[in-house]
C-alpha cells in the first residue's frame, strides 16, 4: 500500500472503544507504551506523517491528520488487524472512523472525559498528554496535530473549571474509601485487590492508597494490562487464573473490567470468606456493565457497592450530573467552533499571501513605467489588477445555462470579497 499524495489534511480518528467493540478485542489491540514507537514507525513506513495511538481500558484509537480518508482508514485498520491476528474484514465491524469536524469533536470529548465510561474521570487527560509526548518523541506530531491537541487541552480545561463534571468520580472514590474505613478501620492494616484495568477502579485504588492502604495487588485477563496498571500504582501482580486465591487474601476488592459478563460470583466470594474465617470483604463493582454477581449482596460477610450506591452517598444525584454534562457539552461545542474557524482561516493564508505578492509586483512595475505620474500609475494599476479577473468572469458568464451555477457562485463570492452592493 502506498501513501496518497499530500494536500491539505483533515483530522481523522480510527479505532475501537467500549461501545463499538469487546473488551477481549481491545485487550488484543492494546499498545503498551514500550510498543508505541514501533507501532508509529510502522505507520510512518507506509506514508503516514502525523499520528498518535491512544490505548486505554475504554478505547484503542489512532488520531491523525491526512487528506485521504479511505487510505488512512485502510492503513490503520491493516495495522490493527496485523496486531490482533485477524483479517481487516473480520476487524472492520468493531472499528469506527471519524473525519473532519466530527473527528475534532470526538478528540475534544475524549480529552475532556465526556466520552468515557465514567463521565468526568480524571485519568484520560493525562493519558492523552502521555501519548502526545510519545508521538512527539517519535517525530510524528506535525503542526496540524499539535494544534488539534492544544485546542483539546484548552477545551478540557474549560470543562473542568467551568462545570462540576469532575466531581462525580472523585466523590465516588472518596465514598468508597469512607465505606472501607467504616468496615475495616485503618487502611494500613488492609490488603486490596484490583481486578481489571478500568479507570474508575484505578481511581478508587489511588484514593485507597492515599488514604493509607499499603498492600495492593492487580490482576487482569491480559497480564500486560495488569503489569501496566501495577507499575502506575506501585502494586503487585497476580495471574488472573489465581483469582480465587487472590479474593481470599483481599479485605477490599475493586472490580473494574466491564467485560459484559460476571467475573466474580457469589460462589467465589463464599469460598473466599470461608478461607478468611468469615473476616468480611468490602467489594466495589466499578465495571460498566457490572463485573460482580448481584447475588453477592446476599452472602453474609460480603459488602457489595456499585457506582450507583456510592454516588447516592457522595453526590446530590442524577439531575446535578446531567446539568453539568449539558454545560460541558455546550463548552465543548463553543471550543470546537472556535478551532474550526481558526483552522479554516489558516487555509486561506497562502492564497492571501500570493495575492498580496502579485499586487506588490504590479505596483512596482507601474511606478517604474509612470515615472512619477500618479494619475498614469493608478490607471495602469487598476487596469492590470482587473484584467485577468475580468477575462475569467467573461469566460464563466459566456458558458450559458450550463455555467449558470458557476457564474452565480462567482458573482456571489466577488460581491462578498469587495463588498459590492447590487444596483436597484
Amino acid at each position: 500500500m502506498t501513501a496518497a499524495p499530500l494536500t491539505l489534511g483533515q483530522v481523522i480518528v480510527v479505532g475501537a472503544n467500549h461501545r463499538s467493540s469487546s473488551l477481549t478485542l481491545r485487550d488484543q489491540m492494546f499498545v503498551e507504551d514500550a510498543a508505541v514507537p514501533a507501532f508509529l514507525d510502522r505507520l510512518r513506513a507506509v506514508g503516514l506523517r502525523q499520528a498518535l495511538i491512544l490505548s486505554t481500558c475504554d478505547r484503542v484509537e489512532v488520531w491523525t491528520v491526512h487528506p485521504d480518508r479511505n487510505w488512512v482508514t485502510a492503513t490503520i485498520a491493516t495495522a490493527f488487524a496485523e496486531r490482533v491476528g485477524l483479517t481487516v474484514d473480520a476487524l472492520d465491524q468493531q472499528l469506527y472512523t471519524h473525519v473532519g469536524p466530527e473527528a475534532v469533536r470526538h478528540c475534544f470529548a475524549v480529552t475532556a472525559s465526556l466520552d468515557s465510561l465514567i463521565i468526568g474521570e480524571p485519568h484520560i487527560h493525562g493519558q492523552v498528554k502521555a501519548v502526545h509526548r510519545l508521538a512527539r518523541e517519535a517525530a510524528m506530531v506535525g503542526a496540524d496535530l499539535e494544534a488539534l491537541l492544544q485546542a483539546a487541552y484548552a477545551a478540557a480545561k474549560r470543562v473542568r473549571s467551568d462545570t462540576r463534571i469532575g466531581e462525580r468520580p472523585v466523590s465516588i472514590a472518596a465514598a468508597a474509601v469512607q465505606f472501607a474505613r467504616d468496615l475495616h478501620g485503618d487502611l494500613d492494616r488492609c490488603s486490596a485487590l484490583l481486578v481489571g484495568a478500568g479507570d474508575m477502579g484505578e481511581l478508587v485504588a489511588e484514593a485507597l492508597l492515599a488514604g493509607g492502604l499499603t498492600r495492593l495487588t492487580v490482576t487482569a485477563p491480559r497480564l500486560a494490562r495488569a503489569e501496566s496498571v501495577a507499575r502506575t500504582l506501585n502494586a503487585h501482580v497476580t495471574p488472573f487464573d489465581l483469582l480465587g486465591d487472590a479474593l481470599a487474601e483481599a479485605d477490599i476488592v475493586l472490580a473494574s473490567l466491564g467485560s459484559r459478563h460476571v467475573v466474580i460470583t457469589a460462589e467465589q466470594v463464599t469460598a473466599a470468606l470461608k478461607k478468611r474465617r468469615r473476616k468480611p470483604i468490602f467489594l466495589v463493582d466499578a465495571g460498566i456493565p457490572g463485573d460482580i454477581e448481584p447475588a453477592v449482596n446476599r452472602v453474609e460477610g460480603a459488602f457489595l457497592y456499585d457506582l450507583t450506591d456510592l454516588e447516592r452517598v457522595a453526590l446530590e444525584g442524577r439531575a446535578t450530573r446531567e446539568a453539568a454534562a449539558r454545560t460541558a457539552w455546550g463548552i465543548l461545542d463553543e471550543e470546537l467552533s472556535s478551532f474550526l474557524r481558526g483552522r479554516a482561516a489558516r487555509t486561506a493564508v497562502p492564497a492571501i499571501v500570493a495575492l498580496r505578492d502579485r499586487f506588490e509586483r504590479e505596483r512596482d512595475q507601474v511606478l517604474r513605467e509612470a515615472a512619477g505620474d500618479a494619475d498614469k500609475a493608478t490607471r495602469l494599476l487598476i487596469h492590470r489588477l482587473l484584467h485577468d479577473p475580468s477575462e475569467v468572469m467573461k469566460d464563466i458568464a459566456g458558458l450559458g445555462e450550463v455555467g449558470q451555477a458557476d457564474w452565480d457562485q462567482t458573482e456571489h463570492i466577488l460581491r462578498r470579497l469587495f463588498r459590492l452592493e447590487r444596483e436597484g
